[in-house]
């Protein structure tokens, strides 16, 4: 088994990007799908604009450093990574935030329908978002399961919001076919790539997507708390006001009710008056944050130079891989993840009723997953800087704390805040 990995390094393209992350010696991190690793870039970056950009140019950077175009800037570089045009997609607020903005945004382009179509089990904030739309009378939640989705979509249909990468399982939702069944009954469809952006291939543009959002924290490397972005057909925002959807027959041109100042068409002109600016820029409402963009911007140049498509290939390779391994070991997990690769994210998850035990006692050797309530057990795959050898180790030390029940200790028991 090591042999294998020493040799799948051996010849392993992505492996010289593994120098430009910075990694704490020892560990194996498996929960970039929570939390990016820190690109080196990311320092240098962030030192610039605090120490010269910040402290020295102060205010005058807004121009000189083109702080204001930031989430323009930001946005164009990251619609390539979702198969969309540079000027659908602005870098901006959060994810919950931004799905606020969006569903608020379908609603009212839909007038005379009121249902907000989903999953149980979607990531809670998205359905949070719904369920705070519906308090104020605007909206109705209805969940279903994914094998139910088309049949549920009917003339009361405002937008079908997914995500398009189940955060526990990693299962991959059909975007073209979902869209497409959307479409035909008169609603808009909004997708949440966050587990998708920077991992799979996406053509959002390709399978006539509406609207998506997406955080910046997780494959993108942005670091904590990393601005999100948005998208929106360019269709959608070219529509005047009155405008009548050729394909679905329907009322109403995009806006967002958040109306803040850098949404305005002149921001700098301070009317009293609130005119939405033209194109993606309407997405925009308070002041952009140029550290927590800056820093994002580094992460998405890094994955944009490594290429998704070769990402998503190693990260098969890597989920087999492990798969295999823990097959020769005898480790007997069960797989709640899609068990063909083409049909989940960069994850493997696993279910097990004592999933927060063991990966406590996994975190204690040095290799860092996530676990997800109630009981999966979640290894997150960023080929970018991990290697073959890690996933030999992981499996190794995951079939050890298994058989000898390591993880039936008190200290791995204990709950923080954050599980």
């Amino acid at each position: 088994m090591r042999d294998e990995a020493k040799a799948l390094d051996a010849a392993d393209e992505l492996a010289p990007f593994r120098e430009r992350f910075h990694l704490p010696e020892g560990i194996v991190y498996l929960d970039g799908n929570s939390l990016g690793a820190l690109p080196k870039q990311t320092k240098k970056r962030l030192n610039s604009v605090i120490c010269e950009e910040w402290g020295e140019g102060l205010i005058r950077s807004w121009n000189e450093a083109d702080w204001i175009d930031l989430p323009q800037r930001v946005g164009a570089k990251i619609a390539p990574l979702i198969g969309a045009k540079p000027e659908e997609v602005i870098a901006c607020d959060s994810t919950s935030v931004n799905l606020f903005k969006l569903i608020a945004a379908a609603l009212a382009m839909r007038p005379g329908r009121r249902t907000i179509l989903s999953e149980p089990g979607n990531f809670p904030t998205d359905l949070y978002m719904i369920q705070g739309l519906e308090a104020q009378g605007l909206a109705r939640q209805k969940l279903v399961s994914y094998q139910e989705l088309e049949a549920a979509i009917d003339d009361d249909t405002a937008l079908l919001l997914l995500t398009h990468i189940h955060y526990k399982t990693g299962r991959m939702h059909d975007m073209a076919r979902l869209t497409k069944a959307a479409h035909e009954k008169g609603a808009l469809v909004l997708w949440d790539l966050s587990h998708s952006v920077g991992a799979v291939p996406l053509e959002l543009d390709a399978k006539n997507v509406d609207f998506a959002v997406g955080c910046g924290y997780k494959y993108l490397c942005g670091g904590p708390g990393a601005p999100a972005f948005a998208y929106v057909a360019q269709r959608h925002l070219d529509a005047p006001q009155g405008f009548r959807d050729g394909v679905n027959g329907q009322q109403g041109a995009f806006s967002q009710p958040l109306s803040g100042w850098f949404g305005h068409a002149a921001p700098f002109a301070f009317d009293d008056s609130y005119e939405p600016a033209p194109g993606i820029d309407r997405l925009l409402a308070g002041t952009p944050p140029i550290l927590g963009l800056s820093a994002l911007e580094a992460g998405v140049d890094l994955i944009a130079d490594i290429g998704v498509e070769r990402l998503w290939q190693k990260s098969h390779r890597m989920s087999e891989f492990l798969r295999s391994c823990l097959a020769q070991l005898g480790c007997d997990l069960e797989l709640v993840s899609p068990a063909d690769p083409s049909l989940r994210g960069s994850q493997l998850s696993f279910q097990h009723e004592e999933a927060f035990a063991i990966c406590q006692a996994l975190i204690a050797r040095g290799i860092i997953g996530d676990f997800r309530a109630p009981d999966i057990l979640r290894l997150g795959f960023a080929p970018a800087y991990l290697t073959f050898a890690d996933i030999a180790r992981t499996a190794e030390e995951l079939s050890d704390i298994l058989s000898t029940r390591a993880f039936d200790r008190l200290e791995f028991r204990q709950r923080r805040a954050v599980t």
